[in-house]
């Protein structure tokens, strides 16, 4: 298992740049956001979202973290753009797509879940500048990992993994901006 301290990838040059590669490669890895663990991938690579969904085993349309504030506004129909104050932080907004700019399989629908952690990975995604895949870091329907310790098997199968240490927090509230008025989805 190739794992790699978060401090080794916002200091050190050579290993900022070769994560960065990776993902714009489409490499699939278990990384800390503001909430907890992710498990992610360039969004725009239709095979390693695929790989994403068999190591979770899941059918549930994916969010993604925008690589900036002008990427959801450009692609999502942002109707009130106040809302984007609150990024980065911890919620997921849903919005309708512009136009679709993903392949069908990280949203099965006319429907987009997008969010800035406020986290320093994040800082890494948006030097990437591509839509990254965001979903916790577990097998659908299992607890979410708080350290790459208590990883289950099958997340063992992503390509590496980002060391942030023991996260305990809660994920994200997701809050639905596709219905008037908003609704929230989970809290």
């Amino acid at each position: 298992m190739k794992i790699i301290r978060l401090e080794e990838v916002l200091e050190k040059e050579e290993v900022k740049s070769l994560v960065i590669e990776k993902i714009k490669e489409g490499s699939v890895f278990i990384y800390p956001t503001d909430t907890v663990y992710g498990i992610g991938c360039n969004a725009l690579k239709r095979r390693s979202v695929l790989r994403i969904r068999r190591i979770k085993n899941t059918q549930h349309p994916f969010s993604v973290i925008a690589p900036s504030k002008e990427w959801i506004t450009e692609n999502l129909q942002v109707d009130n753009r106040e809302v984007l104050r609150k990024l980065p932080g911890p919620f997921t907004y849903i919005f309708y797509f512009k136009k679709r700019v993903l392949p069908e399989e990280v949203s099965h629908s006319d429907k987009l879940g997008v969010r800035i952690p406020l986290h320093p990975f994040t800082k890494i995604i948006r030097l990437a500048d591509v839509p990254f895949i965001t979903t916790s870091a577990n097998v659908s329907g299992e607890k979410t990992i708080e350290s790459l310790d208590d990883m289950p098997e099958r997340l063992r199968m992503s390509d590496f993994f980002i060391d942030g240490g023991r996260i305990t927090g809660k994920p994200s509230t997701v809050i639905d901006y596709t219905c008037k008025p908003p609704r929230v989805l989970r809290k």
